[in-house]
Formats: structure tokens, C-alpha cells, sequence
């Protein structure tokens, strides 16, 4: 049962506090046609579920969603298409983007080497360089009017700063010097654990069966309350940053995304297949930062910095949803607060996903933006063609435009209540 189809939504939100405590006596399960508010109650509690019975309540009709692509997507020669198809507009942003970094962070997009590029202060800003010139040039090249077709933005992790220039909070030269700040402290912010400890840092996939992921969350948060990720030995809770392994994303109905030291996340797995009754499969991803993760506080505290007297407008054209909570930004000091701690905490991808296929009446999907993860880990979670006017589609390659376009166009028509 969705939230929105409650009679009164304001009694409904003030009767959480009473349905928690009937769930946890056990009454709960008597209580027929409130699975799906008690189920969020389970998870994220009383305050969670009162917020995202507002959010619900004023995001009825979020019929479109606009979303980018997160770090990891980066490769050299990703923009080569478009500087050839539209050399006018494609040049001339990347022109500009070098201008407002006064450096050739276009040089490195083009020409590489791979390994120039998958630096972060060099990853960050080229993929938000490269989603949003895509839309600039949907916009110049083919009269693509954002703010008529778009209802909701939203970005996996990096992508959230392209949604939110996307959506007006903020404006492209702020948001970019932000991105290449931010990617520099987090690339000093790994070398000096690996200094420090001598350990490798990155990040770790972990892919199992969908039934299985809420308990392998749990698992992994038992031991990690023991001290020291990997060991239920060491009683110390004071445990520093570059020891802690951390959630960094929960991406999927079946995938997750460890964040630390590799050889602690190694350990951490062992002791998840002996003893916790486990065995996922775990892929390493491309990337050479420990990416939400505690690891990353200096690049908290600069964001708070930056975002403290900086140009954020509130509201925005369109909703944004947001990393950490999965639910649409509330105000303007919210956005700054949760964008700075995104840089800590754990990206819930598949909660803003459920949140819009399921309470805010999401049916259409675009993704823009280098690369395919982002389009697969949405059609993983909502299928390639849902119900009369919905679909998945996203723009990575000029070649898809016109397809895509006119597929937005024929489902607009279809779109029902």
C-alpha cells in the first residue's frame, strides 16, 4: 500500500509513533494495509517515516526523472563523439569548463592517458563536465526544454552535483570548482592512510541474491561494531578512520559497495563467509579512494566550508532527491548539510529509486552521462518498460538521441494515473 493512498496523511504520519510500538510488541502483524509503512518504520524509524510522509505528500506527481552517473564512469576519449557530432556547443562548454579551472581538465578528457584521468581531481570534474554538456547540448542542439520534460533530478554519489545544477540549486562554475576541491582532498585524504598504514585503499562491490541483501547488510554491521573491521576480537570502539571499512553505497536489490582498506575489506570477508553465513561475490571497482567512507572527513568539513556563505538557491527549478536521506532536499540549509555529508556517509541509491517508483509516481527514467551503470542499476530496480507511458532510457552516445527523444515524446502522450 503506497503512502499517498492514505485518506488523511496527516493522522496517518501522526500514528507512526504508535505503530512502531505495535511492531515492536509484535502487534504489528495484526494491524492489516500498513506492511509498507511499517516496513519503513522497521527501517529508518519514527522522524524517517513523519519526513517522508511530507515528502510523499508534496512530490504526488514526479512522472519524469532525470539522473547521472557517479565516479568510476570516467575514461579517456568519453567526450570524443560529441566534440565531432556538435563541435560548436560541446567545444565551447569544455572551453569554458578549462576557464573556470583555469587548467585543460578538457586535455585530459580527450587525450588521457587513463591514468591522468582516474585521478580524482581529475574523475570528479570530468564526468560532471561531461553529463552536463550533454544536456547542453540536448537543450541547444535539439530544443530539449529541461524544466517541461524533467519533474525530478537525482545523481548516484558524484551525479548528485549534475542534478543539482541540473535543477538550479546550483550554478555550473560554483558547483565544478566544488567537484575539483572536493576530488583533490579526497585523493591527498588516500594517500595519506596508505601513508600512514600502509594499506591499499579503493572500494569493493558485493552482489548476492536479492532476499539475501537486507541480512548481509545486518552481518556486515555486526561485525563491523567489533573494533576492527574483520576481527570480532579487538573490543576497541574507538577505532580511526583509515581502520574502518564502511558502507559507501546500497546501490541495488542485490548489490552493495564496501568502502576502506582493501586488504581489511579481504578480512572482513573472510570472516562473512565462516561465520556469517554468507558468500557474496565481490567485484573491485574503479576506484582508488575509499569513497564515503569516514576516511573522507577533510572532505566533509570543505564542503561545509564552501557551502556555508556559497550561491545555493532554494527552491530549485525541480526536486532533487538527495544521497543520504532519499527523500527530495527540504530547505536550503538541508541541502547544505546533507551535500556535505555525502562525502562520509552511505549513498542509498535503491532507497531514492524505491522512493520515486514507488510513492512519488516515477514511471519515466532518463539518464545522461558517460557510461552504463547508471541506466542498468535503475532498470535493475524498476525494469526496462514498466507500465503504459514508463521506460529506462539513457543518452551516453550521440547515436541514442533521437531514439530517446522520440520515445519521451510517444510516452508523454501514454503517462495515466
Amino acid at each position: 500500500m503506497k503512502l499517498l493512498q492514505c485518506a488523511d496523511l496527516k493522522q496517518r504520519c501522526g500514528a507512526v509513533t504508535a505503530l512502531v510500538l505495535a511492531f515492536h510488541s509484535g502487534a504489528a502483524s495484526e494491524m492489516k494495509g500498513s506492511a509498507c509503512l511499517l516496513r519503513s518504520c522497521k527501517l529508518h524509524g519514527p522522524l524517517r517515516i513523519h519526513q517522508r510522509c511530507l515528502a510523499t505528500a508534496a512530490q504526488q506527481n514526479l512522472r519524469t526523472a532525470l539522473f547521472f552517473p557517479g565516479h568510476g564512469v570516467q575514461r579517456k576519449g568519453m567526450a570524443d563523439a560529441w566534440l565531432e557530432a556538435f563541435p560548436s556547443t560541446a567545444r565551447t562548454f569544455f572551453d569554458e569548463t578549462d576557464e573556470i579551472l583555469r587548467c585543460k581538465l578538457s586535455r585530459a578528457i580527450i587525450e588521457g592517458p587513463n591514468s591522468l584521468l582516474n585521478e580524482s581531481e581529475n574523475a570528479q570534474p570530468a564526468i560532471m563536465a561531461t553529463s552536463v554538456m550533454i544536456l547542453r547540448v540536448l537543450e541547444k542542439e535539439f530544443g530539449f526544454k529541461t524544466e517541461e520534460v524533467i519533474d525530478v533530478t537525482l545523481g548516484h554519489s558524484l551525479g548528485e552535483y549534475a542534478a543539482l545544477v541540473t535543477g538550479g540549486y546550483l550554478d555550473y562554475p560554483f558547483a565544478l570548482k566544488m567537484v575539483r576541491r572536493r576530488g583533490e582532498i579526497m585523493g591527498e585524504c588516500t594517500r595519506k592512510a596508505h601513508q600512514e598504514s600502509g594499506e591499499t585503499y579503493g572500494m569493493v562491490a558485493l552482489v548476492t541474491e536479492p532476499e539475501h541483501l537486507e541480512s548481509l547488510i545486518t552481518t556486515i554491521h555486526e561485525f563491523l561494531s567489533h573494533g576492527a573491521p574483520g576481527s570480532k576480537d579487538d573490543s576497541s570502539y574507538e577505532v580511526q578512520a583509515i581502520q574502518q571499512v564502511h558502507i559507501g553505497n546500497i546501490n541495488s536489490k542485490n548489490q552493495i559497495v564496501l568502502s576502506g582498506s582493501l586488504e581489511r575489506i579481504r578480512a572482513l570477508l573472510v570472516q562473512i563467509r565462516e561465520f556469517g553465513g554468507h558468500d557474496p561475490r565481490a567485484v573491485e571497482i574503479k576506484s582508488n579512494s575509499p569513497f564515503h567512507s569516514p576516511i573522507m572527513k577533510p572532505a566533509l568539513d570543505y564542503m561545509r566550508r564552501a557551502l556555508q556563505d556559497g550561491d545555493v538557491t532554494f527552491p530549485g527549478k525541480m526536486p532533487c532527491v538527495s544521497n543520504v536521506t532519499a527523500l527530495p532536499f527540504q530547505s536550503k540549509d538541508d541541502l547544505k548539510d546533507l551535500l556535505a555529508r555525502q562525502a562520509v556517509e552511505t549513498v542509498r541509491w535503491w532507497d531514492s529509486i524505491k522512493y520515486l517508483d514507488h510513492d512519488a509516481g516515477t514511471k519515466r527514467w532518463l539518464g545522461l552521462g558517460p557510461g552504463k551503470v547508471g541506466r542498468n542499476l535503475v532498470g535493475k530496480e524498476v525494469g526496462r518498460s514498466g507500465a503504459k507511458g514508463g521506460g529506462v532510457w539513457a543518452i551516453s552516445d550521440p547515436k541514442e538521441i533521437e531514439a530517446t527523444l522520440r520515445s519521451l515524446e510517444e510516452t508523454k502522450s501514454e503517462m495515466v494515473d
